[in-house]
């Protein structure tokens, strides 16, 4: 179930600053959305127009068994960034997701391989601590994608930055059961899509 990259634009109906907006910061590139979008309207019952509906296309079934592991209604990207990118690209999509409005404690962020620097930091005040911030769920919670104790958000970030293939392919499905809106990973498209394909 390889997952295909995309790059949607942010859609402006999504509350929130922008991206850079009266921050002083550069805005990033907007890669990941911060969340499932609005839909188009349906057309009005007997609305006539000249244009033929469009005609769909092959499904992709990249992108459809992707979805069949996450919950109803998930979005998944794949933000293609090599391993030792990953951890980077991994940041400023939680910067685009919390510019864009979303809380922080709605936000997971996994990593694959070495801990996210946060992560490193907080455990060195003992384990206790450090779950208790996620218990709490009041910020952004970084955590190796193999730890037992996560409990779903409504968005999973992975950083797919090392560890051996049988993990990764592990935990791609398990980041994918805890992302209740949005999953986006960050890794090389073509190592992703392989471990996905396996793995099922």
């Amino acid at each position: 179930m390889p997952l295909i990259p995309e790059e949607p634009p942010i859609h402006e109906s999504v509350p929130g600053p922008r991206a850079g907006a009266a921050t002083g910061r550069t805005a990033p590139t907007p890669r990941p959305v911060p969340g499932p979008g609005p839909r188009p309207a349906p057309p009005k019952p007997g609305a006539t127009g000249s244009r033929r509906p469009p005609v769909p296309g092959p499904p992709r079934p990249a992108a459809r068994d992707a979805a069949a592991d996450a919950p109803a209604g998930t979005q998944i990207q794949l933000i293609p960034a090599p391993a030792e990118g990953a951890l980077d690209a991994a940041d400023e999509a939680v910067d685009l997701l919390l510019d864009s409005g979303r809380a922080p404690g709605e936000v997971l962020v996994l990593t694959t391989g070495d801990p996210h620097p946060w992560a490193a930091h907080e455990l060195s005040f003992g384990e206790a601590s450090y779950w208790a911030q996620h218990d709490a769920r009041d910020d952004v919670f970084y955590a190796a994608a193999d730890a037992e104790r996560l409990a779903p958000r409504p968005v999973v970030v992975v950083a797919v930055n090392g560890g051996t293939d049988a993990a990764v392919a592990q935990a791609l499905p398990a980041a994918m059961a805890r992302a209740a809106a949005l999953l986006i990973v960050c890794g090389d498209p073509q190592r992703v899509n392989a471990l996905l394909t396996a793995g099922v």
